[in-house]
């Protein structure tokens, strides 16, 4: 095993070693202002008016999720689609509970067969407060009549009308059959107050998304609020860095606003042209231990007439349904921390990848991540061929490349111009050391977005393959781990042939498989699988090059003296005495 070898396998237990501490969880909020009571926001390339700042800033927090009263329960509309059959509940006129069809409860205990219900009992969808200076209306407490269902196109019409208000109310809900989008419209009345005091909408998210999941834990740290304004990268807060005292708040002109976890969200976006949110406040609700467990979000929107139209996105963090809601919203979740500029493109690059091949070839995802190994492989075998030569020749020149540098140790300049024209004489250049590195260090972006694609892509959660129940979850019986640290043993086994054993050889030889496999142990068995694949790919070419390491040295002529060298005088045998 050479020396690039070495390298190589160091790299990659750095990579998977070091990323989730290089790259933590985001828990900055881009310009985000701590508001205490008697402060003005000033944050934002937008800031408030001084009625916006006081609305955020005291904004109502919605109640803490709980069961409904029987009598309330009782008035329910019930909205079928393809998707999703949402339960919209009176008094409040919004969901109070969102099924998806095409998902499945992973929670222990929990039938086979059970739907996903994204909300927990007493929670809704969003919660809608209209305020003014001297008056706010939350539609939570105001009674709704239900019209008629209707059909527009393939989307279904639902109307609400508010029963007994000296303000009237109307929401209209479009809810299209074939995707996870809400589009709401509203109308409220013109305050008593008059027109001088125009109502402003408070739009709260829920509290929480409810773990379906079967690891509940990991879930509930994934727990975060993202938004998007027009300038600037995604912005996120993890439910564990709120504080449950003071709210944080952001300003400016904020696209949308979303909850999530680990695997669904829920995303809110104005629709209204030249319409967006003016502020978003986050409170952390009660805690049960160290981590905030609910979070109260709330997000401003001006009124234009009285009237207001939102998008609510409640559905899976898919990469395809994602990018056709809203611009950016495929980025709710930012990869790589402070290199996610980096990161995040290698893991579009490689979603588009996945998603390609699995409707290419029309197979589970499974066999996806063996035919991906295999292809990420076969893209690398140029290059790695390249590096196995010039590996090579630089095994041919070294030992002239040390004589030069005794000889001219005293003297870079003219150890640098000797070195030149070695490498010319063998058709090298001094960056033939630099390119035999390349191929091991091209992989590494993409070792890092792999990290993030499988810890978090939605498409592998549920999915079995063989004897694997779920690719998103960790192999019960842990074959795909051993299998990766046994195939990548039999990769440095075959890559010592031709290499001198030496103590640091075989200790990369036999320990790193063994520190690999236990660093795998755990994670999820489609990264295990994948790792795997591209081992048992890499050994027909590790097996050929290793081949022609040995002929080459084989055949390798004794190096030449250096030059200059003055040629020793043969040895006289010893006279006789007489």
């Amino acid at each position: 095993m050479d020396r690039r070898t070495l390298l190589a396998l160091l790299l990659t237990a750095i990579v998977i070693v070091a990323t989730p501490f290089i790259f933590p969880p985001p828990s900055r909020v881009g310009d985000t202002t701590v508001v205490m009571p008697g402060d003005t926001v000033t944050s934002g390339v937008a800031p408030p008016t001084a009625i916006e700042q006081t609305t955020i800033r005291s904004a109502p927090a919605a109640p803490l999720p709980g069961p409904l009263p029987a009598m309330l329960a009782a008035d329910t509309t019930l909205v079928r689609t393809d998707r999703a059959t949402y339960r919209i509940v009176s008094p409040g006129g919004t969901p109070a509970s969102v099924t998806l069809t095409d998902y499945r409860s992973l929670r222990p205990g929990s039938p086979p067969e059970t739907a996903l219900n994204m909300l927990e009992p007493g929670d809704r969808l969003f919660r809608l407060r209209f305020v003014t200076r001297r008056d706010t209306i939350a539609l939570d407490t105001v009674a709704f009549r239900a019209g008629a269902q209707a059909r527009d196109g393939n989307a279904v019409v639902q109307t609400f009308t508010s029963a007994s208000m000296r303000t009237p109310v109307t929401l209209t809900y479009r809810i299209p059959a074939d995707s996870f989008i809400v589009h709401v419209s509203g109308t409220v009345g013109t305050p008593a107050s008059g027109g001088d005091d125009p109502w402003r909408l408070l739009v709260h998210l829920p509290w929480r998304i409810r773990t379906e999941e079967a690891n509940a834990e990991e879930d509930t740290r994934s727990l975060a609020v993202s938004y998007r304004k027009r300038v600037g990268e995604v912005e996120s807060a993890w439910f564990r860095d709120l504080d449950s005292l003071v709210a944080r708040v952001d300003t400016g002109s904020i696209r949308w606003v979303t909850e999530r976890n680990k695997y669904f969200l829920v995303a809110v976006i104005p629709t209204a042209p030249d319409t967006t949110f003016q502020a978003v406040s986050m409170l952390a609700g009660p805690r049960t231990g160290k981590d905030a467990t609910v979070a109260n979000t709330v997000a401003l929107l001006p009124l234009r007439d009285g009237t207001f139209g939102l998008s609510v996105y409640a559905g899976p963090q898919s990469w395809e349904h994602m990018r056709a809601t809203v611009a950016d919203l495929e980025n709710v979740n930012p990869y790589g921390g402070w290199l996610h500029g980096m990161v995040q493109p290698f893991a579009t690059i490689v979603m588009r990848m996945l998603l390609w091949m699995r409707h290419t070839f029309a197979v589970s995802y499974g066999w996806v991540l063996v035919i991906f190994g295999v292809v990420v492989r076969l893209m690398l075998w140029p290059l790695n061929q390249n590096a196995m030569r010039s590996s090579l020749k630089m095994q041919r020149i070294q030992p002239q490349l040390a004589e030069l540098q005794k000889k001219h140790r005293d003297n870079p300049e003219k150890q640098r111009e000797a070195m030149l024209k070695l490498y010319q004489e063998y058709g090298m250049s001094p960056f033939t050391p630099v390119l035999g590195c390349l191929p091991m260090l091209l992989p590494m972006p993409i070792l890092f977005a792999l990290y993030f694609v499988f810890q978090n892509t939605i498409e592998f959660r549920g999915v079995p393959f063989m004897w694997l129940p779920d690719l998103s979850l960790k192999d019960p019986y842990f074959i795909t781990p051993l299998f990766m640290g046994l195939s990548m043993f039999l990769l440095s086994w075959i890559g010592m042939r031709g290499v001198p054993p030496t103590p640091q050889t075989k200790m990369m030889a036999y320990v790193m498989p063994v520190m690999f496999t236990a660093l795998f142990w755990n994670f999820a068995s489609g990264l295990n699988l994948y790792y795997a694949v591209q081992n048992v790919a890499a050994l027909p070419q590790q097996w050929l090059l290793s081949r022609e390491r040995v002929a080459s040295k084989a055949t390798t002529p004794p190096s030449p003296p250096p030059p200059n060298a003055v040629a020793a005088k043969p040895s006289q045998p010893p006279r006789k005495k007489k």
